[in-house]
């Protein structure tokens, strides 16, 4: 009797030192399982991930600009030692790291910088394909203002736009006025006149897989029997306006949005295909025909929410449009379903109140939750706050977001692509609600359908819905002129 006693009480001292070292043993036997990098000029962002949540401390070190990390609980590991290869010459903020054991489970990570930075560290829950990720956002002291963004955009196309050629400009008399300047010069000029509002850096967003540095504009496999056209093809003009009181003199500015980036990959396919690449080559191929457009002689001008692979929150998307003034917005995604048998395009509006369908709402819950896989830092209470600001959608939005996305279901009906439904539906999509600039959500095709997935990989089906969506924008304009803009920059 005596020796049982004496052996429960051994087992009960056994037990509570296993409850007092559970929560240390948990920190320390993390096991990391991958690492990405993502450089992109609006922000770089390192992840970490690991199979238990992960401690860190950081120090920011001026002159040179260095910043350490340290991360507790665990021991340098050949995954951790990859993180210095990944970091390429082009990376807007890193220079190089250094990896090495500090102390005994402690890990420190130094990234000599480039310049100053503002890091923003935190950690994410396991969603989707991840595990616990540790996540270092590096931002510059300045942020970046997509209005000075597009104006170095168009100052790089200058040359371009004046070169070439041989023919000799000829001087106006002395007494006669200058030609009017660009419409984006005098908007660069207004601009530079008034300091405007700057948004708050962006916390970032998932989906995940393999690290890839963003590439300059995607290039896709050819169809064996089209190569791809070295220039966008011209748009057939929509129908004249007779009004000529209509004509803005001004800039058009069309905000495109390519779905998802970096750690979010989006829908992928049944032979691996991304909807983040797919949708950034569309993109591309579709900024090529708006910047070589105009409406009623007024040139227009594409902006890009990002161009290159990374991740971009949902409502700094609507920022960065609202930003730079949009006329109009357009989200460029590619649909996905439980079966390969759903197939068809569908361009998508707000809604105010409830979905137009439950397949509608069920899409817009899936696009929502981008910020989850991507990665948002939930602590950074200005964004949320700035998000907040933006569920403030009209009627008067919604009616022409209806309207953009009517012109645009009919132009890719006509180039033969099935639509999975005849009208555009509404569902509450938080990329669409910016309350003054007619927005919808384009589904290119079903990815997860083997034969829409060949499609959206092939050149000429690119280059086509290109085409369709240029001639759906055209055609809104020319029902619905836009006015001159009275809205201060």
């Amino acid at each position: 009797m005596k020796a049982a006693g004496l052996k429960r009480r051994v087992l009960l001292q056994g037990g509570s030192i296993a409850l007092m070292l559970g929560v240390h043993q948990i920190a320390r036997g993390a096991t990391i399982l991958a690492v990405r990098v993502w450089p992109a000029a609006d922000y770089t962002r390192v992840t970490i991930e690991s199979d238990a949540r992960l401690n860190s401390q950081q120090l920011v070190v001026g002159s040179p600009p260095r910043l350490a990390v340290d991360i507790e609980g665990i021991d340098l590991n050949p995954e951790l030692r990859e993180l210095v290869g990944k970091i390429k010459p082009g990376d807007p903020y890193i220079n190089g790291l250094r990896v090495g054991q500090n102390a005994p489970k402690v890990v420190r990570i130094v990234f000599d910088l480039k310049q100053a930075v503002v890091p923003q560290v935190f950690s994410l829950a396991p969603v989707a394909a991840y595990k616990h990720r540790l996540v270092l956002d590096l931002y510059p002291e300045q942020a970046i203002d997509p209005m000075e963004a597009l104006i170095a955009e168009r100052l790089r196309d200058a040359p371009r736009a004046s070169g070439g050629g041989s023919a000799v400009a000829v001087a106006p008399p002395p007494t006669a006025p200058a030609p009017a300047a660009d419409p984006l010069g005098d908007l660069m000029a207004q601009q530079s006149m008034r300091p405007g509002p700057q948004s708050p850096p962006p916390a970032a967003t998932a989906g995940g897989e393999r690290p890839v540095t963003p590439p300059p504009p995607p290039v896709v496999a050819a169809a064996p029997a089209r190569p791809p056209a070295p220039s966008a093809p011209p748009v057939p003009p929509p129908p004249p306006v007779a009004a000529t009181a209509n004509r803005t003199d001004r800039i058009i500015i069309v905000a495109l949005d390519p779905g998802h980036g970096g750690e979010d990959p989006g829908a992928i396919g049944p032979n691996g295909t991304r909807e983040k690449d797919i949708v950034l080559q569309v993109a591309h191929r579709l900024r090529q025909r708006i910047n070589a457009s105009s409406v009623n002689g007024s040139p227009m001008r594409a902006f890009l929410t990002r161009d290159a692979d990374f991740f971009v929150p949902l409502g700094v998307r609507v920022q960065k449009a609202r930003r730079v003034q949009a006329d109009l917005f357009v989200s460029i995604h590619a649909d996905a379903f439980t079966t390969p048998a759903a197939r068809g395009a569908s361009v998508f509006a707000l809604s105010q109140s409830g979905a137009s369908s439950s397949a509608a709402r069920w899409l817009a819950n899936k696009e929502n939750d981008a910020d989850r896989v991507g990665g948002v830092n939930v602590g950074n209470h200005e964004a949320q706050v700035q998000r907040a600001l933006l569920d403030m959608s009209t009627t008067a939005q919604i009616n022409d977001s209806l309207k953009l996305g009517g012109a645009m279901l009919g132009e890719i009906k006509g180039i033969g692509a099935r639509l999975h439904k005849g009208q555009v539906e509404q569902a509450g999509f938080a990329v669409l609600k910016a309350p003054d600039i007619p927005s919808v959500l384009v589904e290119t095709a079903f990815i997860s359908n083997p034969e829409e997935e060949a499609n959206l990989r092939r050149v000429d089906y690119q280059e086509n819905l290109a085409d369709a969506l240029m001639r759906g924008i055209q055609r809104y304009f020319a029902q619905n002129p836009p006015l001159a803009r009275s809205r201060q920059l």
